[in-house]
C-alpha cells in the first residue's frame, strides 16, 4: 500500500509539472487581446468633423443703384465654408440680367455640373441725405452784373451733391440792370425760403494822373493839356507917305 500511495504521488506529481508546463506554453500561445486606443478614435471623429455639406443655397441680394456687383461667387452663397473649394472653383456665376443703372428686382444664376440655381438681385434707388431746413444769402451785385444761377452761391449750408437737382431756385423777380432791392426764392422738400438780392450803381471813382484825369466808371480818359502862353504876335506897319498938297495959281 505504501508503495501504491508513493507511485500515486509521483504520478500526481508528474501530471501537475504536466499542467504547469502546458499552461505557460497557452499563456505564450494566447496573445493579449489590445482595446483601442483613444487616439485613433479622435482621428477619425476629426475626420467626420471636417466633412463639408456642399450644399449650394443663394442669397437675395440688396445694393444701391450704379453699385458695382461682386466678381467673388463666396459673395452670392449663404454658407460658402461649407462648400470644399473644389466645388467652388466649379461653381459658375451668370449676372447678365441684373442692370445696376435702373432700380428693380432681378435674378442671377449660378451653375454647378449643369445645374442652374437662381438668386434674387434688389437694385433700389440711392436714399439721399434730407436737409431740415436752409437759411439763405442776401448778396449784393452791381447793376448789369450777370446772376448767378448755383444754388449753393445763395444757402449759408453746405449742400450735398445729390441734393442739387432737388433744390428749385427763381431769381425772375431779379432786375439786375436797374439799381434796387429784390426778392428770389428757393423751393426744397415742400419749402419755399425767401431771399433779397441787392442792386446798386457802383460808386465813380477818379484817379487823377499828372494832367490827365481818368473817370473809372465811364472808362473814358479825359485829358486837359495845360495851355501854353502864346507868344506875341509882331505886326509890320508900313509908314504912309505924306500927302503932297499942289496948289494952283
Amino acid at each position: 500500500m505504501i508503495r501504491k500511495q508513493k507511485i500515486l504521488t509521483i504520478s500526481l506529481a508528474s501530471w501537475g509539472i504536466m499542467l504547469i508546463g502546458s499552461g505557460s506554453i497557452m499563456q505564450t500561445m494566447v496573445k493579449p487581446i489590445v482595446k483601442n486606443k483613444p487616439q485613433t478614435i479622435d482621428v477619425k471623429l476629426r475626420k467626420i468633423e471636417n466633412e463639408k455639406s456642399n450644399e449650394i443655397k443663394l442669397k437675395d441680394i440688396e445694393i444701391e443703384i450704379n453699385h458695382p456687383l461682386s466678381l467673388n461667387i463666396k459673395d452670392y452663397l449663404q454658407s460658402p465654408s461649407e462648400i470644399e473649394n473644389k466645388v467652388l472653383s466649379k461653381l459658375k456665376l451668370d449676372t447678365s440680367s441684373v442692370n445696376i443703372n435702373q432700380a428693380g428686382t432681378y435674378k442671377y444664376v449660378i451653375t454647378y455640373k449643369q445645374k442652374k440655381y437662381n438668386g434674387q438681385i434688389v437694385i433700389k434707388e440711392k436714399q439721399t441725405p434730407i436737409m431740415e431746413a436752409l437759411t439763405l444769402k442776401n448778396p449784393s451785385i452791381e447793376t448789369n452784373s450777370v446772376l448767378s444761377t448755383n444754388v449753393q452761391d445763395y444757402v449759408n449750408e453746405t449742400i450735398p451733391a445729390e441734393l442739387i437737382n432737388s433744390i428749385k431756385l427763381d431769381l425772375t423777380n431779379v432786375n439786375a440792370v436797374k439799381a434796387g432791392s429784390y426778392q428770389y426764392t428757393i423751393t426744397y422738400n415742400g419749402k419755399m425760403y425767401t431771399g433779397t438780392i441787392t442792386v446798386y450803381e457802383p460808386q465813380k471813382t477818379e484817379t487823377v494822373i499828372g494832367t490827365a484825369k481818368i473817370v473809372d466808371n465811364k472808362k473814358e480818359e479825359k485829358a486837359n493839356t495845360q495851355q501854353q502862353p502864346q507868344s506875341p504876335k509882331t505886326e509890320t506897319t508900313t509908314p504912309t507917305q505924306p500927302t503932297t498938297t499942289t496948289e494952283t495959281p
